[in-house]
């Protein structure tokens, strides 16, 4: 019997030995994060926030560069109804007998000796320097380059309502990093104020084991629940480092930009919505639905386009020539010529109804996409909403926890402190307060970015939205 009293002493005595190394490792690792962090540099507001990245948001800036190249697009099918002039130099020399013949024809030197034979069948080399100005103009394409410009003008638009999808979605994204970055704050509180309480727990185990007044269970317990919340701390301080990277990149500016404290935020209530109300908004509203209708139209267009290859086509065409025997000196010829010419496609292998089969099948494709377009937004609308709603009661359940939870603790603390309850009554109580005001900060977090994604859905999310300002 004193042998096995023996042996669970020493156990006892290696457990306690075990449990004094993990709390020094964790008290080493702790003190790296925070001493890397020290005090935040400065203070950052949401609309600041939101600001700097649509500024410096490199997504918005490849949707700017889209709509750049779609204003590129309409210039380019507008040159389509003006007309083209070339000019040509060109430096040319052989006794071709036929190059020869009208280049002396051109430059005017033809003469009656030029006629021989000999000089017909076997001329000298001859040189000819041509200065050449062209034009064309198409005067009418069955209306194709019509078409095509008012093609061009509805991308250009599809391009602009893709931009403020874009500045929407930024925005959104810099909302709920800016609250994560607010909640890891809460969450280091939340952590720290475990691992003090948890410390008070211990060194009150500590005395009470001293004095007889309990077992050593009780303190072993107690250092089991020190560690953990020094753990959770760790956890929650590098959380606070990833949620600041994370808002850095929703800005656009380097990752690794000063730490910035959020501004406090309040639990205030923002205006409850109908939600048939906030569909209706939305299906007239959401950029992202403006731009498949846009495209929409656009690739009715593009069937308009290819019905009019099957029409005339008149074009007008000019060109004056000036040919001389070197490129300084005159002495040659010049002349011009000018007409109109009317062309119509006869027969392209059937190339021209493929195409065209091809662009109706485009837009019966563009047509669905517009009604599944319609059906998602109806259903983010109220995906968003019920999550809204839910976050919002689970606020008020979280916020009247707290304060029952505390004095819930307080009893708890008395009572062991009286001998009145065990230690695992006594943790319960402190994981419950614990777990009530994580609870709460996190309901306050889903809360307002939930409140964020409606307007989202609803397409109405902007710097002035409530959810941004203050």
């Amino acid at each position: 019997m004193d042998e096995a009293e023996s042996g669970g002493s020493g156990r006892v005595r290696l457990r306690l030995l075990y449990l004094s190394v993990v709390f020094g490792l964790v008290s080493l690792f702790l003190a790296t994060p925070t001493g890397a962090q020290e005090a935040p540099q400065s203070s950052l507001t949401l609309p600041q926030a939101v600001s700097i990245a649509l500024e410096k948001n490199p997504a918005r800036k490849a949707a700017l560069a889209d709509t750049r190249a779609a204003s590129s697009e309409v210039k380019l099918a507008r040159s389509g109804l003006m007309p083209r002039l070339t000019f040509s130099e060109t430096a040319t020399r052989g006794n071709d007998p036929v190059y020869v013949f009208g280049s002396e024809l051109r430059q005017r030197r033809f003469t009656t000796a030029d006629f021989a034979l000999n000089k017909l069948n076997t001329p000298s080399p001859f040189g000819n320097f041509s200065t050449r100005f062209g034009g064309s103009w198409n005067l009418f394409d069955s209306f194709a380059s019509w078409h095509g410009i008012s093609r061009a003008r509805l991308m250009t638009d599809a391009a602009a309502h893709q931009l403020d999808r874009t500045e929407q979605e930024i925005v959104f994204h810099v909302v709920e990093a800016y609250h994560a970055l607010w909640l890891a704050g809460k969450q280091v509180e939340v952590a720290e104020n475990a691992a003090k309480t948890a410390e008070s727990i211990l060194n009150n185990s500590q005395a009470r084991f001293e004095s007889g007044l309990s077992v050593q269970s009780d303190l072993l317990s107690a250092k089991v629940r020190r560690a953990a919340r020094q753990q959770e701390l760790i956890r929650a301080t590098h959380n606070l480092s990833l949620a600041q990277a994370e808002l850095n990149t929703a800005m656009g500016v380097p990752i690794d930009s000063p730490l910035h404290q959020p501004e406090s935020l309040d639990n205030r209530s923002f205006p409850i919505p109908v939600l048939e109300d906030v569909e209706k908004k939305a299906l007239i509203n959401r950029p992202d639905l403006k731009r498949i209708q846009s495209e929409e139209s656009a690739q009715r267009q593009s069937v308009s386009i290819a019905k009019s290859s099957f029409g005339p086509r008149v074009n007008a065409f000019a060109g004056w020539e000036m040919d001389n025997p070197t490129l300084l000196a005159g002495g040659g010829g010049n002349n011009w010529v000018g007409g109109i010419e009317l062309q119509v496609d006869l027969f392209q292998g059937g190339a021209k109804r493929a195409e065209l089969s091809r662009q109706r099948a485009l837009a019966e494709k563009a047509a669905a996409l517009k009604q599944a377009a319609s059906d998602g937004v109806r259903l983010d609308v109220r995906r968003a909403y019920y999550e809204m709603d839910a976050s919002r009661q689970q606020v008020q359940v979280a916020q009247a926890v707290i304060s029952e939870a505390q004095e819930n603790l307080r009893i708890h603390q008395d009572r062991y402190e009286g001998g009145l309850t065990t230690i695992t009554d006594l943790l319960g109580a402190e994981e419950t307060a614990r777990r009530s005001q994580a609870d709460y900060w996190d309901a306050v977090y889903r809360y307002r970015t939930s409140y964020a994604n409606l307007e989202l859905a609803s397409g109405s999310l902007n710097l002035q939205s409530p959810v941004v300002m203050p």
